[in-house]
């Protein structure tokens, strides 16, 4: 195997149309190819030992470039390459925007037993989000979860999350963020911070987010995507149930990893069905 390498964007998408070509140090172009399905390049061909720059391109994305460097073994392994759409610092136009619940996704990761990892997610929420017209800083982020709305595909555990001893969705049966700032953190990456209310408690917690552009949808409105990460802590949440098995290992992790897919739609109110 020649040259591999994977082509992602910023929040881990494969690119499946993305160009790779590569030069000497001359500037003579000695490979092309394009990524499979899963972003990949793949060229079985030795390259001859030395340096090289590595050029892809992709429609709708900046191109990028790295070094590789084929070894005796005709072999240049790049990694990943991230490609950062075009016009990402763009922001969505100014106004109130409302996330679609059924194009959005809110969900967490928690690791089980030490070996695996239990996926979650809750199925009913609403948020909105204001983007300000002349101070970005001053857009505004608002969410509500219902806590009882949480699913992990298991009926006994998701009781069990439902109970006192996590989410005690009886005392407290919603969730909700209210965002308190927002500053950049990259090209097409912004930090939200924010207050988050779990369990009945409150606590600052900032959003990784990445904005993943603006366009129109079937329906005749203008969607935004974007992808926010964060980890939580049970217990800064007052959540500190756990079981221990064998050889002290906890049944259930104490961080919570947040995962979220979203999508807004311009304007106060979601399209009628």
């Amino acid at each position: 195997m020649g040259l591999t390498a994977k082509i992602r964007t910023r929040d881990g998408w494969a690119v499946s149309h993305a160009v790779v070509t590569v030069t000497d140090t001359t500037g003579a172009q000695v490979l092309r190819a394009e990524a499979d399905a899963e972003g990949a390049v793949r060229d079985p061909n030795p390259m001859a030992p030395g340096p090289y720059t590595v050029i892809v391109t992709a429609v709708g994305y900046a191109p990028a470039a790295a070094t590789a460097i084929v070894t005796a073994s005709g072999r240049a392994e790049v990694g990943t390459v991230t490609l950062a759409r075009q016009g990402g610092t763009e922001l969505p136009p100014p106004g109130p925007w409302t996330v679609d619940p059924a194009h959005s996704t809110v969900g967490a990761v928690a690791q089980h037993l030490g070996i695996s990892s239990v996926r979650g997610r809750f199925t009913d929420f609403s948020a909105t989000v204001e983007i300000a017209p002349d101070d970005i800083a001053k857009s505004r982020v608002e969410a509500v979860i219902r806590a009882a709305s949480i699913d992990t595909g298991n009926g006994m555990r998701d009781t069990h999350l439902r109970s006192a001893d996590f989410l005690d969705v009886d005392r407290y049966p919603e969730i909700t963020y209210r965002s308190t700032g927002l500053a950049p953190a990259g090209s097409d990456r912004w930090t939200v911070s924010g207050e988050l209310t779990l369990h009945g408690v409150v606590r600052p917690v900032a959003l990784d987010l990445a904005y993943l552009g603006t366009g129109a949808d079937p329906w005749g409105g203008t969607r935004a995507a974007f992808r926010a990460t964060t980890e939580l802590h049970r217990e800064d949440f007052a959540m500190n149930y756990n079981q221990v098995v064998q050889a002290g290992i906890a049944a259930i992790g104490t961080t919570l990893k947040v995962e979220l897919d979203i999508q807004a739609v311009q304007g106060e109110s979601l399209p009628q069905a």
